[in-house]
């Protein structure tokens, strides 16, 4: 289940992405420069409208997961339609800044006059769609909350993939931004009632019962508000090295430094995907059944690992190669380093999205926000020195020791909440035992020289990277279930 639910969440993020590939050279052809830049723009602020939510989509899925998980089928009309009257409200009030905010963001675009009355009215129109984006994110929770992880990614899909593909076919009739937004605003309602079909269909106590529950409020409120902490901080602390780079070295510098992070952060997509679906597992399990949360956090800690690490490596041993034959070898010289510290970032990146699951699947949402909270004030002034004295390798270098940091710090405090305390332990000694490994191999792939010195290393490393997750870190029902897919496949081989 967790493989088909990461897989589902890993569609839902790539196929959108895809359409990009295809539309945008036609969108930039059918409206130019001017209009494609404003729609660009829209979409992004299509995306964050989602922040109006104040962390409730997230605390709905947590709240809803752990009733679900006590059976407790009683309780779930009153928190669901707490939830998304709460989300309703913000929505509504996300709506009223764009709409009073339009004025002010025109008048800030430099573009031609032709496209100016355009613009105002696309923001306009594009304030209605917030109250659907705000409440789409709680009905998405719910689905999650239910494992139905197919259901919320087939919608996320149509609607991610729809939101290039309409305005490529509204180019037929027009190439003003008005219609456009209208398609996209279209597109939002019709998500947004598939997914209350769905839920209603996933709950049919939904239907039966429609209720608000004022004591409900606060603590969806406390859960999410720590939520948005977290969800505020942390894009600061992924992204405010590029800024710090622009200020201290140059924009020049910027180029070198994004290229290869915006390479290397697409290994996080499977993280992501991954830690989106333990979530909900953990906050049902949590409570009812401890020994099961412990065997999820193990399970996930392994599989990230065993995911992440081999592509890592050949990242961080082959950066000035592959840079060189993307980008050119100018450009490689000046971010090959870059990209080998920013991969080892990425590899604990990836790692702590399993504690950091965890501790919000537990309820304890603060602990995560005080963690980011106390991060940023190190981070500042360690990236900030660091630029200064090594340019945008220090920086790379300062991005990937606050990974570090994050992930000590949070594996530390989920082992602590998780209950079974017996198999924790055998959690923290693996870990630190692959982590040596992982540190080692890391190490030596970088600092080798010659090509051929370091393919050599890759395969020992791979090699050995085999034998130690075959006996060490898949369990014995890991192992079965291989031997099960391998002799299928043999068998069907053989048939064919």
């Amino acid at each position: 289940m967790i493989g088909r639910n990461t897989v589902w969440n890993l569609l839902g993020q790539v196929a959108p992405a895809l359409a990009a590939v295809f539309t945008v050279p036609i969108l930039i052809h059918g409206l130019g420069t001017e209009r494609f830049g404003v729609l660009t723009l829209i979409w992004l602020v299509v995306g964050y409208f989602s922040i109006f939510d104040l962390g409730l989509g997230r605390a709905l899925t947590q709240l809803l997961a752990e009733r679900l998980g006590r059976d407790d089928h009683e309780s779930v009309p009153p928190l669901v339609w707490t939830a998304l009257g709460l989300m309703a409200c913000l929505g509504l009030v996300g709506a009223a800044v764009a709409a009073l905010s339009a004025p002010a963001i025109q008048h800030g675009l430099k573009m031609p006059a032709a496209v100016r009355a355009e613009t105002l009215n696309a923001i306009y129109l594009l304030a209605l769609s917030v109250p659907l984006v705000v409440s789409t994110t709680g009905l998405r929770g719910v689905l999650e909350a239910r494992q139905r992880f197919d259901l919320a990614n087939l919608v996320r899909l149509a609607s991610g993939v729809f939101t290039y593909v309409g305005p490529v076919l509204t180019l037929a009739f027009s190439r003003s931004l008005v219609p456009i937004t209208i398609v996209l605003l279209a597109g939002r309602a019709v998500t947004w009632a598939a997914y209350l079909a769905m839920c209603l269909h996933e709950l049919p106590e939904l239907r039966r019962r429609l209720a608000f529950s004022s004591a409900l409020v606060k603590p969806l409120l406390r859960v999410g508000g720590w939520m948005t902490v977290s969800n505020v901080v942390g894009p600061v602390l992924v992204y405010l090295d590029r800024f710090f780079i622009a200020t201290i070295i140059g924009a020049a510098a910027v180029a070198y430094y994004v290229t290869p992070f915006e390479i290397v952060t697409r290994l996080l997509m499977l993280p992501w995907a991954f830690a989106g679906v333990l979530f909900p597992l953990i906050a049902s399990t949590f409570t009812p059944n401890p020994q099961r949360s412990a065997r999820l956090f193990s399970r996930g800690m392994r599989l990230i690992f065993l995911t992440l690490f081999p592509f890592v490596l050949c990242a961080i041993a082959f950066a000035h190669e592959g840079l060189a034959l993307w980008v050119g070898e100018s450009f490689a010289s000046h971010s090959d380093v870059v990209l080998r510290w920013l991969a080892v970032g990425v590899f604990m990146n990836g790692i702590v999205q399993v504690p950091f699951a965890t501790i919000q699947a537990a309820g304890r949402a603060d602990l995560t926000a005080r963690i980011h909270l106390i991060e940023l004030p190190l981070y500042v002034p360690t990236l900030w020195w660091m630029a200064h004295r090594w340019g945008i390798e220090g920086a790379a270098v300062a991005w990937m020791l606050r990974g570090g940091l994050d992930l000590v710090v949070q594996f530390i405090v989920a082992t602590r909440l998780l209950p079974a305390k017996r198999q924790v332990a055998g959690v923290r000694a693996r870990t630190l035992a692959v982590g040596g490994f992982a540190a080692s191999a890391f190490a030596v792939a970088a600092l080798v020289p010659g090509l051929s010195m370091r393919a050599f290393v890759v395969v020992a490393a791979l090699f050995a990277f085999g034998v130690l997750g075959w006996t060490h870190m898949l369990d014995a029902d890991d192992r079965s279930y291989i031997r099960q897919v391998v002799t299928r496949a043999s068998a069907r081989f053989r048939m064919a």
